[in-house]
């Protein structure tokens, strides 16, 4: 390009109006080098301030820009950015001859706070441009904007018995709370308007208070935090249960643009009423023995909370009451129950207060009276001890002493006591009804399964002669002795053995007893008609046999007795089978001597067959005969005119020709077959 296509300007000019001074001040920028040539700017104009709201006429021209070679050579300006040619579209313009920068309708700072374009020069018609310049536009803030609470309305509650906060005195405003104390509850309001600057600072105060008793500023509200204190003694829920507060806020630090809200406080219990009994004695009547609970009604005027602790001397049983100023039903209960006998009547002195301590310290409790009168009852007959412990041996003689336990009546008639038993499993004692004393009625068995670890417990009952006798129940528990009654057993009952190179049988031995030198060591013989085929001998621990046969038998079954000791010599003959078979060994295999045994079964079967069938037939046969003939000899008696004699051919005729019973034989003989 050449020189004289690009002839550019060495400075720009800035010129300002601003919306309360419409004199423009002139700014001069560093002029470029007698050679005209493109050079980059370090230079930009200065922020521009508009204030918003303003009411025009519109256009207003609030600055004008322009080059030191205006005037010598046409220059067009335009500007572009949000605002201009970005949205929003239209709100600022600038003459495309002279420069001047105008804004064409009335801004607004909560929309947007500034607004950066930048500002084009270019000679017409040659089309050189120099660098695009920059222009920032802030927007003044105008208090245009009220606060606004969170809430159109608050709730909160604060307890009659709240602490007090420090008011400072005059001349400081009255609500103003200065210094902590409880703070019942916040309001909070906000401002559109530019932030750390007096159009959103905001203050608070308390328009009014309803009701206004008994005090016109029982309430104080920090003017910055908004926080809501209680200032004066006086807060009675049951008076006043409900205030309702107006809360004024005001930007410009208290003096400018104002709301309201509304602030209703709930007054909450605090426990600064003590409970009074109405009633202040009452007597109560109880039968000795019982536990509780008993109950009496009594009147008692209970403004606050629902929760009291009925404490006494001897007595104690918490009471909740439904509603205030009631008629309640108290109970009282006994952890030993009344005795007449011992103590006939209690006093007891009642006390009610708060679970909730009292607000203050110096409140009295309210006491009252109850006299309980015990009445007697018949009481069942006591055991002393109610579980009694002996020990005795189980070979103990039927008729012997066990023990004598007995009872004792606590009432003051002092009744005959008898006794029965009520459980005894194995039904191996009685008692004497009139003495309690106890005997063996049958042999004791400590390895009877009626012992568990070795007692056995029998329940006692005694009972009064009353008209409607009391029963009253002791344990009795026997710890039975182990004695040497039990002879040592095998526990196998019979075992398979090969007849041939036979392996050796281990029987195991157990004995009941358990009682020192009444078990183990065990030792075993053999009776004599074993003792030729087998051996047996202890093993190592003397608790198991090492049982082998002797010499090689034939295949079958045999019964081995052996006789087994304890270590005192008392002993007992265990028989044991053993099934040879015929085979070598360990590998123990019965199958040849099975297959033998069902061989034999069938060849005994098929001759009782041959055996019972002929005689069977023979029998069947005589009784058809018999039959036969006793009919033909009615029909003989009929023809002749006679009347038969019913008993004269009763009897079975058996021939008497040994011939004739051959041929019966002969006719009825099985065929060979049968015996295949």
């Amino acid at each position: 390009m050449g020189t004289t296509g690009f002839a550019f300007f060495g400075a720009l000019l800035f010129l300002f109006q601003s919306a309360t001074d419409p004199q423009l001040a002139l700014q001069q920028f560093p002029k470029s080098g007698d050679r005209l040539r493109r050079r980059k700017r370090d230079w930009v104009i200065p922020p521009l301030a508009v204030s918003e709201n303003q009411r025009g006429p519109f256009p207003l021209k609030v600055a004008e820009v322009r080059t030191t070679e205006d005037g010598r050579r046409k220059i067009i300006y335009s500007i572009t950015g949000p605002g201009a040619d970005q949205p929003p579209v239209g709100l600022f313009s600038m003459d495309r001859n002279s420069g001047s920068l105008y804004v064409t309708r009335p801004l607004d700072r909560e929309e947007k706070a500034q607004y950066m374009m930048k500002v084009h020069a270019v000679v017409e018609g040659s089309g050189n441009a120099e660098e695009p310049m920059d222009i920032i536009v802030f927007v003044i803030d105008q208090n245009d904007n009220r606060p606004v609470f969170n809430e159109s309305t608050y709730r909160g509650e604060v307890p009659e018995a709240s602490a007090i906060a420090r008011v400072s005195p005059p001349p400081v405003q009255a609500h103003v709370a200065t210094t902590e104390g409880w703070e019942v509850m916040r309001v909070v309001a906000t401002d559109a308007d530019e932030p750390n600057n007096d159009n959103s600072n905001i203050r608070y105060r308390i328009l009014s208070q309803t009701p206004q008793i008994p005090h016109t500023d029982l309430f104080a509200i920090n003017p910055i935090s908004g926080a809501i204190r209680v200032s004066r003694y006086g807060l009675d829920r049951e008076k006043n249960s409900e205030y309702v507060l107006y809360i004024q806020a005001a930007d410009n630090r208290g003096a400018g643009l104002t709301t309201e809200t509304k602030v209703i406080l709930v007054v909450t219990d605090s426990n600064d009423h003590s409970p009074v009994f109405t009633q202040t004695s009452t007597t109560l009547n109880i039968y000795k023995q019982t536990m509780g609970p008993w109950s009496s009604r009594r009147k008692q005027y209970y403004p606050e909370h629902l929760q009291a602790d009925y404490g006494s001397l001897e007595l104690k049983e918490k009471a909740v009451l439904a509603a205030p100023q009631t008629e309640l039903v108290l109970f009282l209960s006994s952890h030993q129950g009344l005795d007449f006998e011992k103590i006939k009547k209690h006093t007891l002195l009642i006390a009610v207060e708060n679970e909730i301590p009292f607000v203050n310290s110096a409140m009295n409790t309210s006491t009252a009276t109850v006299t309980v009168n015990v009445k007697d009852v018949n009481e069942a007959p006591v055991f002393n001890p109610t579980e009694k412990v002996v020990g005795k041996r189980e070979d103990l003689a039927v008729g012997e002493t066990v023990v004598q336990y007995t009872a004792t009546d606590p009432d003051e008639t002092n009744q005959k006591v008898r006794y029965k038993i009520t459980r005894d499993p194995g039904d191996w004692l009685n008692v004497d009804n009139d003495v309690g004393l106890i005997k063996v009625k049958r042999q004791m068995d400590r390895e009877s399964k009626f012992v568990t670890n070795d007692k056995y417990i029998v329940v006692i009952a005694a009972y009064d002669d009353d008209k409607v006798p009391a029963t009253g129940t002791g344990t009795l528990i026997i710890q039975l002795e182990d004695v040497n009654d039990e002879a040592p057993t095998i526990v196998e009952y019979n075992f398979t053995v090969c007849n041939k190179d036979p392996a050796p049988q281990l029987l195991s031995v157990t004995d009941k007893d358990t009682g020192p030198d009444h078990n183990a060591p065990f030792s075993v013989s053999l009776r004599a008609t074993s003792r030729s085929n087998w051996t047996a001998v202890m093993n190592e621990t003397n608790m198991g046999i090492i049982l082998k046969l002797a010499k090689e038998l034939p295949s079958g079954h045999y019964d081995v007795v052996l006789t087994v000791r304890d270590f005192l010599g008392l002993e007992q003959d265990n028989i044991v089978g053993a099934e040879v078979c015929d085979c070598t060994g360990e590998n123990v295999d019965c199958t040849v001597r099975k297959h033998e045994t069902a061989i034999s079964i069938a060849f005994i079967l098929k001759l009782l067959i041959v055996i019972l069938l002929p005689l069977t037939l023979v029998l069947l046969l005589l009784f058809a005969r018999w039959r036969r003939e006793r009919h033909q000899r009615r029909q003989n008696c009929n023809e002749e005119g006679g009347r038969e004699d019913e008993n004269a051919y009763d009897d079975v005729v058996i021939p008497a020709n040994p011939e004739e019973i051959d041929s019966i034989i002969d006719d009825v003989q099985p065929s060979a077959e049968i015996m295949e």
